[in-house]
């Protein structure tokens, strides 16, 4: 298995966290779920948890906004003590979980002025802060309706409106897309980076593995309850074998002279096609630009194809099972020049 990109945080760093965790452990009978985990997510980010049905991604979030105990280990979420000051973090947080917090016998306007009367806001600022992020999730001209009638991507936004009457710094969304259309799923990333715009911090949770590399700034992939990668997209990608530089030419003699000098190339005589193993960084795409100007060499067609989150979803959790992940269909990821 590929080693894991998991740089250690210095002290002033950890203690600067939005959400941070040391050891966190969490056991169900006999079943281990979360076996020491560590986390470490500036404020201001998206932080994306990816991992297998049952891996322990809802347990860690349960665990982080303070909905369940942990068994052991430490963490700390808005600078509070996540087992010393419960509440001081649950007034900094906002939490929206796999299923809808939204009572559809109720219009959207009064389950946001439920919230705001939760939050013990004044009658009047209530009103204000509803109007304000009905308007803000474009749900203004449906506020006055019942929310049974509202469509799943609705819910969604108004699930999420709910969540921010209390002006949170840190937002916990587990599986927030699961089972909404393509239009909707889009649209809900537009909320997610405006609201990291605004410097809220998004601990998010997906099966959605487009969705972790369209929104997250660093994300870890929890197997066996422990997290078995963690960095940014691209070096998660390039963790994974089979990235490559493929270089091709319509005269034949260029191919050949590149054929010769560039012996452990994959050839494709047909496609008169060079095929060279590369982690895709950019070192290394200079490192063939170079050699192909000093050898006087030119190739009509460079291709450089690395892996996606897919094949670090499966290489990593040791699954061939596709059930377990969500892919959204897209383009393959080539960069041509």
């Amino acid at each position: 298995m590929p080693s894991a990109v998991m740089p250690t945080p210095d002290r002033d760093a950890a203690a600067s966290a939005a959400v941070s965790a040391t050891g966190l452990r969490k056991s169900y009978g006999d079943k281990t779920v979360l076996d020491g985990i560590d986390l470490h997510i500036p404020a201001g980010t998206v932080f994306a948890l990816l991992g297998p049905n049952g891996a322990g991604k809802t347990t860690a979030v349960k665990i982080l906004s303070t909905l369940i105990g942990a068994d052991g280990g430490q963490a700390s979420v808005a600078g509070h003590d996540l087992a010393a000051s419960p509440q001081s973090v649950r007034a900094a947080i906002g939490v929206t979980g796999q299923f809808s917090a939204v009572d559809g016998l109720i219009t959207g306007e009064e389950n946001m002025l439920l919230m705001a009367d939760l939050h013990r806001l004044p009658r009047r600022e209530g009103r204000r802060v509803t109007a304000e992020l009905l308007a803000r999730f474009d749900l203004t001209d449906a506020a006055k309706k019942p929310a049974s009638t509202y469509s799943g991507g609705m819910k969604r936004r108004l699930d999420i409106a709910m969540t921010l009457v209390g002006n949170p710094r840190i937002i916990f969304l587990d599986e927030p897309t699961t089972g909404l259309d393509p239009r909707s799923r889009h649209n809900m990333w537009g909320i997610i980076r405006d609201l990291v715009t605004g410097g809220v911090t998004v601990f998010l949770t997906t099966q959605y593995l487009e969705e972790a590399d369209e929104l997250a700034d660093r994300i870890a992939v929890l197997n066996n309850g422990r997290i078995a990668a963690e960095g940014t997209a691209a070096e998660l990608k390039r963790m994974i074998p089979g990235g490559h530089v493929r270089l091709r030419f319509t005269d034949p003699a260029a191919y050949r002279s590149a054929a010769t000098v560039l012996n452990e190339a994959t050839r494709d005589d047909e496609a008169l096609a060079l095929q060279i193993p590369s982690d895709g960084s950019q070192r290394e795409l200079r490192s063939v630009l170079d050699w192909l100007d000093s050898a006087g060499i030119a190739a009509d067609e460079l291709t450089v194809h690395t892996p996606d989150l897919d094949d670090v979803f499966f290489a990593l959790t040791g699954s061939t099972d596709r059930t377990t992940a969500t892919t959204v269909p897209h383009q393959p990821k080539e960069a041509v020049r």
